[in-house]
């Protein structure tokens, strides 16, 4: 089935902290707080579009810390999700909070109103990372609110972000590494964005912050999806969707995109250096210092793969083909769907086909 997540963004009045990343309090002061009117008309606007009948339904609670509103107003809010989850119109309730607004009997009156899934907005583990970002609380309140949060049954997710002062791509697998530990059932990776109305946007430009490359960005996000997933723990969101609440110059609208499409290219080419290693050479004396490529002169290489893998194959616009036709001169890449597979086949097509 589908997965749809009906997003309900609750103002920052959840949240006394100031991290130096956000820019909530700003949004907030200018577009007012929402109200279960307006998450009311949200829900039913996405509900008109939706295929019931083939579509698992999440309303879920975003952008502030939910549970750090006052306990009437989660309610209200969880009254409202409820309504629709008890007339069959949605699946789940899911929300995202801080780690430090976890206890139990905030977790008490989530589970008498539906909730399904709780996020816990992690960042890091780093307690370097922590101070430096104006976190607010230690990687202890971490440990201590996914114990809760299971205990009670929940659906656990823990959000990591990437490229925060101090960060490092040791401390971003050290985040992983814990997280492992941890357990959650679901992962989301957020690149650091740089926003204006933040204390990190002043910091980048009086020079206390550099933002990492994106290239760098990308390789320690990629291990960082890996090492989740080869953990059983599914990474339901690689960066930030683009709305109104998201803007900068260094976001990425398919960031996400990039990176399986890395993963992709660095699996196509062990098998692809691999095959290519096993073609016969012939005579090359016109361009004797690259003999090989020369010799295999105008070469077809299929790559197959299922559906879900092979819109990957070729890269965000075409990166991982123009990589690989450089990297072997003379060399043509064809793509084709094959959902009999369970990953990328390669094999060469002989000429005059």
């Amino acid at each position: 089935m589908k997965h749809v997540i009906i997003p309900i963004f609750i103002s920052h009045r959840g949240c006394p902290n100031q991290c130096v990343f956000c820019n909530q309090r700003a949004i907030t002061t200018r577009t007012g707080d929402v109200t279960v009117d307006d998450a009311r008309k949200t829900i039913d606007t996405w509900l008109l579009s939706i295929d019931r009948a083939s579509t698992e339904i999440e309303i879920s609670f975003f952008g502030g810390s939910f549970t750090g509103i006052p306990m009437a107003d989660q309610t209200a809010f969880l009254r409202l999700a409820k309504e629709y989850k008890d007339a069959g119109l949605v699946d789940k309730i899911h929300c995202s909070t801080r780690p430090d607004y976890i206890d139990r009997t905030i977790l008490d009156n989530l589970k008498a109103w539906g909730m399904d899934v709780i996020e816990l907005g992690v960042q890091s583990f780093d307690e370097k990372v922590l101070a430096l970002s104006k976190r607010g609380h230690s990687a202890d309140a971490v440990y201590e609110a996914a114990d809760l949060i299971k205990e009670y049954g929940f659906t656990l997710g823990i959000q990591l972000m990437i490229g925060l002062p101090g960060d490092s791509y040791d401390s971003c697998m050290y985040s992983v590494r814990e997280t492992i530990k941890i357990k959650p059932s679901i992962a989301r990776l957020y690149p650091t964005v740089v926003i204006k109305d933040t204390e990190l946007y002043e910091m980048q430009k009086d020079g206390r912050y550099v933002s990492p490359s994106q290239e760098e960005v990308l390789n320690t996000v990629k291990d960082m999806y890996l090492a989740l997933e080869g953990s059983g723990i599914r990474v339901i969101r690689i960066g930030l969707k683009s709305n109104e609440l998201i803007k900068g110059d260094s976001y990425h609208p398919a960031f996400g995109q990039l990176v399986r499409s890395r993963i992709a290219r660095d699996e196509i080419e062990k098998q692809l250096d691999a095959l290519m290693a096993l073609l016969p050479e012939t005579d090359a004396s016109c361009c004797p210092d690259r003999a090989a490529e020369c010799a295999r002169g105008q070469l077809t290489i299929e790559i197959a793969g299922p559906s879900d893998l092979i819109n990957y194959a070729s890269g965000h616009r075409q990166e991982n083909r123009i990589y690989f036709e450089e990297k072997y001169p003379g060399l043509r890449l064809v793509f084709r769907k094959d959902d009999g597979l369970t990953d990328f086949v390669l094999k060469e097509i002989p000429k005059g086909r």
